[in-house]
């Protein structure tokens, strides 16, 4: 009998395993816009712990190994901010990012209450710019951050009732 991958609350005793998926998951972006110094590949586990410690952030997990996680926060204005999606690559095209997005996005509505969610991707990201699109998500911006990279921000408004049964 196989296993099922399990979504749970992130931990400070989470931040090891997440920074290494972190920096399998992200190689591929690098590659993409030929940049090798992306804040996700530099980030140091003392910062990835501070991220952990004032937002909030789920971890997929299959048996005891961290499989996906995402990250986020709200702000005064109740804009949930979700970053940092990522799945082992042997877990992608399985609907385990869907998931993820639609508890992060179900913790947010029930508590601190967001009114909206808002995330950002690259414009080359195709896989990324379709799998927010498919749940809801529209471009609401784009910035130059460099000449190899625009910087795509789309958001959704927040629907109360339509997250009570997602997690």
């Amino acid at each position: 009998m196989g296993m099922s991958v399990t979504i749970h609350a992130a931990t400070a005793q989470d931040a090891e395993q997440i920074l290494k998926l972190q920096y399998l998951c992200y190689q591929s972006e690098a590659e993409l816009y030929g940049d090798y110094s992306i804040e996700p590949l530099t980030q140091t586990l003392e910062a990835l712990g501070a991220e952990l410690a004032d937002g909030y952030a789920l971890v997929a997990r299959l048996g005891d190994e961290v499989v996906a996680s995402v990250r986020g926060t709200v702000d005064a204005g109740g804009t949930a901010r979700i970053g940092k999606l990522i799945v082992h690559p042997r877990m992608q095209r399985h609907g385990l990012g869907g998931r993820l997005l639609d508890a992060i996005e179900a913790h947010f509505v029930a508590e601190p209450a967001a009114k909206r969610f808002q995330l950002f991707t690259g414009h080359r990201s195709e896989h990324n710019l379709r799998l927010y699109r498919s749940h809801g998500y529209v471009q609401i911006s784009a910035r130059q951050a460099s000449p190899a990279l625009t910087v795509v921000t789309l958001e959704k408004e927040a629907e109360a009732g339509a997250y009570a049964t997602s997690a």
